[in-house]
């Protein structure tokens, strides 16, 4: 299976679904609650994009460069920009709009939790937890670098330093927010991993491309590294995450007061 196909099958089909349905329910009135429209999804989802182009890019340059995952050159088109096929980035900018598009389907489906976000309790927990795995990331991935016993936590180790440090701002700034939504926060998240992980298992299988078993924890799904399931899971999070907080009515007077707080 080439890059393009994989793109055009597993993300373009997807894409297509949403993309109607979603216009169907604008036309029909069938649009954004009031908890969700202090901005317009689109230009969350532009923001979104960009980001994660941004972002990911010097990420996954090195992850190739220093051959945790690999492609096979013969199913690509062999247009590569650094490291990297182009495919990869259409990629980066295809996977964001699919999940933020299932995720504004939820939002206008599901039924919301009535009562406002105002609990600081437990966004402070959450910023705990989350700093604390990734401190504990850092150090192995440290440890990996200079040590061959750790290799195999490369990958992992990687994923969660790159990964949660825009995760850990997430819930720092409303952690409590993302609680109130857990309805539509938590499917959101889970449904898009496990449709990606098992797009990316059939890519495994064609051979379009590999995980370096020597830098990966040998847990598999299938043929499906661990690592590339919690790949999908964290950068979904990050999606979802920023979409929810961006859109959500508790985040545009939060926003206000912070900027006020740096401003003195």
């Amino acid at each position: 299976m080439t890059y393009f196909a994989f793109l055009a099958v597993f993300l373009g089909s997807p894409l297509l679904v949403l993309s109607i349905v979603t216009i169907v329910d604008y036309v029909r009135g069938q649009w954004m609650p009031r908890a969700f429209d202090a901005i317009s999804p689109w230009i969350v989802m532009l923001g979104l994009c960009v980001v994660a182009f941004l972002y990911t890019t010097p990420w996954d340059n090195y992850l190739v460069a220093t051959g945790v995952w690999w492609y096979d050159p013969l199913l690509v088109n062999g247009l590569i920009i650094g490291y990297v096929p182009i495919e990869e980035y259409i990629f980066f900018l295809l996977q964001p709009i699919m999940t933020a598009l299932f995720t504004l389907l939820l939002m206008r489906y599901i039924p919301l939790d009535p009562l406002q976000a105002e609990d600081d309790v437990a966004r402070r927990i959450m910023t705990a937890i989350t700093a604390v795995i990734w401190l504990v990331s850092v150090v192995l991935l440290g440890i990996s670098l200079v040590s061959q016993a750790f290799k195999p936590v490369t990958y992992f180790s990687l994923e969660l330093a790159w990964a949660l440090i825009p995760v850990l701002i997430q819930v720092l700034f409303g952690g409590d927010i993302l609680l109130r939504h857990a309805r539509i926060v938590v499917p959101a998240i889970l449904l898009t991993t496990i449709y990606l992980s098992v797009a990316d298992m059939v890519a495994i299988g064609a051979g379009t491309w590999a995980i370096d078993p020597a830098q990966s924890l040998g847990i598999y799904l299938g043929v499906l590294p661990i690592e590339e399931f919690v790949f999908f899971l964290l950068t979904n999070t990050l999606v979802v995450f920023g979409l929810t907080l961006v859109l959500a009515e508790e985040s545009q007077f939060r926003a206000k007061n912070l900027r006020r707080r740096l401003m003195r």
